[in-house]
Parts: C-alpha cells; structure tokens; sequence
C-alpha cells in the first residue's frame, strides 16, 4: 500500500526557514517521480518542484536559490528545505509520487499519489 505521509509544517516569519520531511511506504521513491507541491487558499495547486525517476529537479521560479530538495533513498523520504520564506510561500504544501512509470519531466496530472498535505504559515 503506497503512502505518503508529510511533517514539518509550522509558523514562521519572513525570513525564516522550515524543512519539510516526505516519509514514503509501499514503493521505492528512488525509482519513481516524486514531487513537492502547494495549494494557497483562493489559489490552484502549483509544483513547487518535480523530481524524473532519474532524480533530476526542476523548481518553481519563484522558490529557485532558496528551496532545495534532498531525497534519501535509504530512508526512502524526500526533504523540501525552505530558506528566506516569503509571505507568498504560505499554503499547504503535499509530496506526490508515481512509482513505477518514467516521466522525464512530470508534471501534476502525472502524479497518482498525494500526501495528506502539511501546513506552513509565513507571517511579516
């Protein structure tokens, strides 16, 4: 049974930082599509970065220099490191996954498989 479970959600300010933590069971992320993504209130769910099978990342513009992904395939979890969040950044951030296809650069409907979502609060 596939399972993605999020933690590390929290409150800060502008500024600060979190990192969240994508603990998977059931599959192997190092051989799967994996992903970071966020919904804001009012707003449609955006990547904030996809990961290919071959563990190659592409990151929204607007977090590029200051999120960065890790994944760790012997815990089998993906990290999201946030640095210099921003207001903006605020929403409720899920891990995705694909296992078992190749996608060279997945996008959202490719993903089968959604955690249950971890919040992160920015305030000024």
């Amino acid at each position: 049974q596939v399972q993605l479970v999020e933690s590390g959600g929290g409150s800060v300010q502008t500024g600060g930082s979190l990192r969240l933590s994508c603990a998977a069971s059931g599959f192997r992320i190092s051989s799967s599509a994996m992903g970071w993504f966020r919904q804001a209130p009012g707003k449609a769910r955006e990547a904030v970065v996809t990961l290919n099978n071959g563990g190659d990342s592409i990151f929204h513009a607007d977090v590029k220099g200051r999120f960065t992904v890790s994944q760790d395939n012997a815990k089998n979890s993906l990290d999201l490191q946030m640095n210099n969040l921003k207001t903006e950044d605020t929403a409720m951030y899920y891990c995705a996954a694909t296992p078992g296809r190749w996608y060279s650069r997945p996008r959202l409907v490719d993903f089968r498989y959604w955690g249950q979502g971890t919040q992160v609060t920015v305030s000024s």
